[in-house]
């Protein structure tokens, strides 16, 4: 579909790439004018079926879609892999091109972060200090990040709707925190996480996993269906999570965190209630990548 009113174009027609904010609401003009309505897909590249599923949400709902492609700095600890993240536009904006994106939006770091720039978003209290905000894991400097140039691009782009995925369960929460906060006028969409045929969920990072370490890895999402089916079976989650540290162990994975949080404010959760999903989130180093996952337990009403 295009995004100028009355123009047609053809199926899967190559996506139109921008560098400059101003390059972009200048093409977003005609759209905005004739009332269209604008999907927004942040991603930091290296693309894959997961990414894929994003942007065809967003094509089968939105007059207009938008991916952005930039690798966002500041969500980088000072240990973290920000040098070898994995990059490939070529093959990016050929995924782009074949999901129905209108609109790439690839600007350099200069264009997000002018010199500078002394402005940050932050979203404070518990969604932010726990799992991968705590100051011992990741902190809450790298959400800071997040928020940061999400906000940034919720500013540049004004969309209607914004796509996010549910393996980053943290983040989707602190993005509907601030947006809520923030009076954004758009809806957060989740959408679920995609898998590989063996239960991995797909990450850019799984690249890193060497053949044996990818074999293990599987267990993640084995450890997350076992605590899913105890803790429904067994009206516990105490009971879910031991299972789920049972399938850890027998692949050698000593999760940096494996908990059950109430699934929007993040509060710990120590028992199903209906209504309320709980989140069971698990994050762990196998070999050379650090994974992470989580699964939704919603218990049935009686």
């Amino acid at each position: 579909m295009s995004f100028f009113p009355g123009e047609t174009v053809t199926e899967n027609a190559a996506a139109r790439v921008v560098r400059g904010v101003g390059e972009l609401r200048a093409a977003l003009v005609p759209a905005r004018r004739a009332g269209q309505t604008i999907g927004l897909v942040p991603t930091m590249g290296f693309l894959h079926d997961g990414h894929a599923s994003l942007l065809r949400a967003a094509r089968a709902e939105c007059d207009v879609v938008v991916m952005s492609l930039f690798v966002n700095p500041t969500q980088f600890g000072p240990n973290e892999d920000l040098d070898r993240y994995p990059r490939d536009e070529e093959r990016d904006l050929r995924v782009a091109s074949e999901a129905g994106v209108d609109l790439v939006f690839a600007p350099t770091v200069e264009e997000m972060y002018p010199d500078r720039a002394a402005t940050t978003v932050e979203v404070s209290g518990n969604l932010t200090s726990v799992l991968d905000g705590d100051p011992s894991r990741r902190g809450a400097a790298h959400f800071r990040g997040v928020t940061t140039i999400v906000a940034k691009l919720f500013n540049i782009v004004g969309p209607d709707v914004g796509y996010f995925g549910q393996k980053d369960a943290q983040q989707a929460a602190v993005i509907k925190r601030m947006a809520r906060d923030l009076s954004f006028p758009l809806r957060v969409e989740v959408m679920p996480t995609v898998r590989e045929e063996d239960g991995l969920a797909m990450s850019s990072r799984n690249v890193y996993l060497e053949p044996a370490d990818r074999l293990r890895a599987v267990a993640i999402s084995r450890a997350l269906a076992a605590a899913e089916q105890q803790a429904l079976a067994l009206d516990s989650l105490d009971a879910g999570l031991a299972a789920a540290r049972i399938e850890l162990a027998a692949a050698a994975i000593e999760p940096e965190y494996l908990e059950a949080r109430d699934a929007e404010t993040l509060e710990p959760a120590e028992h199903l209630r209906a209504g309320r999903p709980v989140l069971i989130a698990v994050a762990a180093q196998v070999g050379g990548a650090r994974l992470i996952d989580n699964v939704l337990v919603e218990p049935i009403a009686d």
